[in-house]
């Protein structure tokens, strides 16, 4: 259980830390681009934010996945 909460916390940390580090990254990104969802349409984003929020909401969703499918086995 305990070991669990420390894996938890060490992807959340992460991931944040991934997340903060992109923020600081993206601050002089010219290139825009718009993501169609659905029928609707996103503002411009920098083509940098999409393609790192993606990577991190992958390495959340996997990480989770792979902890849970482990402590299952």
């Amino acid at each position: 259980m305990i070991t669990g909460f420390k894996n938890f916390l060490f992807i959340l940390i992460f991931n944040l830390s991934l997340f903060l580090m992109l923020m600081v990254g993206i601050q002089n990104s010219s290139q825009k681009s718009k993501v169609n969802f659905l029928n609707n349409e996103t503002v411009d984003l920098p083509i940098s934010f999409i393609i790192g929020v993606n990577f991190i909401a992958g390495s959340l969703i996997g990480n989770f996945l792979f902890s849970n499918n482990k402590d299952n086995d």
